[in-house]
C-alpha cells in the first residue's frame, strides 16, 4: 500500500452472525470451529475496492493469531456506493476468543483506506 492510509467513514463492517459448528474440520488441538458472517456497508458518495484484511484472532489461553492477505475469501470486490458485500468464513480455536482487525481498500480516486472490524467473540457453548 503506497501512501498515507487513512480510516474511511464511509465504510462499516459488520457482523451478522457467528455460529458455533462443531460437525466441521477441525485439528484436534483446536477442536472448537466457528462460522462467521460479515458485510462491508459503504455508505460514501465513491466506489471502494476491498484490497486487502488483517484479523487478530486472541485466544482466552493468551494465544494471539494475526491473520492478513490480499482480498477478502479470494476476492477484491467493488462496493459501490449505498452498496455491500458479504461473506462468511471460519476459524478454529482451541477455547475462547475475541477477533477483530480491519479491511483495507482503495477508493475511485486511488486513496487508501481502512476500516474496523468490530470486535466479537467465539465462545464454546
Amino acid at each position: 500500500m503506497a501512501g498515507a492510509i487513512r480510516e474511511f467513514e464511509g465504510l462499516r463492517v459488520k457482523v451478522d452472525d457467528v455460529v458455533y459448528m462443531p460437525s466441521l474440520n477441525a485439528p484436534p488441538e483446536k477442536p472448537h470451529p466457528f462460522v462467521y458472517f460479515i458485510s462491508i456497508h459503504n455508505h460514501s458518495p465513491v466506489p471502494v475496492t476491498i484490497r486487502g484484511r488483517k484479523w487478530v484472532v486472541r485466544e482466552d489461553d493468551g494465544e494471539v493469531t494475526v491473520v492478513e492477505g490480499d482480498g477478502v475469501v479470494g476476492q477484491t470486490p467493488v462496493i459501490e456506493p449505498g452498496g455491500h458485500f458479504s461473506y462468511n468464513s471460519y476459524h478454529v480455536v482451541a477455547g475462547g476468543a475475541a477477533v477483530s482487525g480491519a479491511f483495507f481498500g482503495q477508493t475511485a480516486t486511488g486513496e487508501w483506506v481502512f476500516t474496523r472490524i468490530p470486535e466479537f467473540r467465539l465462545d464454546v457453548p
